[in-house]
């Protein structure tokens, strides 16, 4: 069962949440990540993972693993490496976990390695690149459950996140409810004006002043 934030969150995009966010002059909104493997939304509380540049102990398991253990289908597993490209920070093996444990979705400010494997998996993946290379030597996971810097925004464990086709949303538990009700305002006046152009107005009066006004604050 689904939480009612969770419910309220699966029928928005990530458009009009940075636009809530922009309202409401929080921080949070991500671009220029990709999405791998399925065109849909993914929703969900952060399970973050701290990786740190270098090779760690072969004495435990690999980077994502204790993650997963944690995770099913209302987590998002954030990997926080620094943006770092030089090695993958998640996979294939990790992706086909998350998709048998019904996780909704990886956000991982770093590379992603296997991508035909991801591609056939029903998990979506957002990196910011690709890569063949292994983490091993390149990359050791620091830390499990603790607050990152992912895509230079601070997310805390259970922080929601949203990620879509445009990119990704991180808010804290305590701005949920506001975001979520600016973000429903804006994405149901936004329906208006899409419905009153299929009508046959013309954009020079539906985008007008309403619509150069929707991120003020009362608006």
């Amino acid at each position: 069962m689904t939480s009612p934030t969770h419910r309220r969150l699966a029928v928005l995009d990530t458009c009009a949440l940075s636009d809530a966010l922009d309202r409401l002059k929080l921080s949070g909104a991500v671009a220029g990540l990709r999405r791998f493997g399925p065109r849909r939304l993914a929703v969900g509380r952060a399970t973050t993972v701290a990786l740190a540049r270098g090779p760690g102990t072969r004495e435990g398991s690999h980077l994502g693993t204790s993650a997963l253990a944690s995770s099913g289908p209302e987590h998002v597993i954030v990997v926080a490496n620094d943006g770092r490209c030089d090695g993958g920070a998640w996979g294939g093996l990790l992706t086909l976990e998350a998709h048998l444990r019904h996780v909704a979705g990886i956000v991982v400010d770093g590379a992603l390695r296997d991508v035909d494997e991801v591609d056939r998996l029903d998990v979506p993946v957002f990196a910011r690149s690709a890569t063949p290379r292994s983490a091993r030597g390149r990359s050791h996971e620091r830390a499990t459950g603790v607050a990152v810097t992912a895509c230079g925004v601070h997310v805390e464990p259970g922080a929601w996140v949203v990620a879509d086709g445009s990119g990704v949303v991180f808010f804290a538990e305590r701005d949920a409810e506001r975001v979520i009700a600016a973000a429903e305002e804006i994405a149901a006046a936004e329906a208006r004006m899409a419905g009153d152009l299929r009508r046959g107005e013309f954009g020079t009066q539906v985008l007008g002043p309403a619509y150069e006004r929707l991120l003020d604050a009362g608006a």
